[in-house]
């Protein structure tokens, strides 16, 4: 019987040894070997590393913008001294009343009214540049809404932009939104795929950020394309 013991303990020890060897030695001998790389018949140890994907959701960036530069929009109503109407829009720049919009939409010689969060101030022309039409526009208001200006040189290709501006109906007045992208651009202006109706001259365009890209024509086929916020800061000397 004791015979029966000794054979197995000196089975389990010489188990023991021999699964320690082939786990330490002689396996890892063979893993390292091109046959286990090449059918891949060794268990290499895979890294997992968790990633979260965050999502922006574009629509509210833009609704967002939309409330923060609201109010500093500005309707334009102008009768010439044929007596044509003419509407369109421009845009607070200073809370202490500078209003910029299109020289077009303040002829010389015209019957001005701006309507301004609610209110028609009274106003001076301070200056026109025909050549880049652009005109300045003092009113006698205070603690107005404003906007930042955008970066120019961080403009992009492709880069998303929205426009904002008043129209005028037969009974009210509305502001109004569209959105798009910039097709491309120079230092002299900006070319968006929007299109629009020339009610909207003088809109202003921005980025998704709502900061002031520039100012908006239109032409007889509806193309905005955009006075850049270079031209327009050296206009007004900021």
């Amino acid at each position: 019987m004791f015979k029966n013991v000794f054979k197995i303990i000196i089975v389990f020890v010489f188990g023991i040894a021999g699964g320690i060897f082939a786990d330490q030695i002689l396996w890892p001998y063979f893993v390292e070997r091109p046959l286990f790389y090449k059918y891949q018949l060794a268990n290499i140890p895979v890294s997992i590393n968790e990633t979260k994907e965050i999502t922006i959701q574009e629509n509210t960036a833009l609704q967002d913008a939309v409330e923060r530069i609201e109010k500093s929009v500005v309707g334009i109503r102008t009768e010439t001294k044929t007596g044509k109407v003419i509407t369109g829009s421009g845009l607070v720049i200073t809370s202490d009343g500078l209003i910029v919009t299109l020289s077009e939409l303040v002829p010389q010689g015209g019957d001005f009214v701006f309507f301004v969060d609610g209110k028609t101030p009274n106003w001076q022309i301070l200056k026109r540049d025909v050549e880049n039409n652009l005109a300045l526009v003092k009113i006698e208001e205070q603690d107005l809404v404003t906007v930042g200006f955008a970066d120019f040189d961080k403009i992009r290709l492709g880069q998303r932009v929205f426009l904002s501006g008043m129209i005028f109906t037969k009974t009210d007045r509305l502001k109004m939104v569209n959105e798009g992208i910039i097709k491309f651009f120079t230092q002299n202006y900006i070319r968006t795929n929007i299109f629009e109706k020339s009610t909207l001259r003088g809109s202003a365009l921005f980025n998704i950020n709502g900061e002031l890209l520039g100012l908006n024509t239109i032409d007889s086929e509806g193309k905005i394309t955009a006075i850049p916020i270079t031209i327009i800061r050296d206009f007004i000397g900021y």
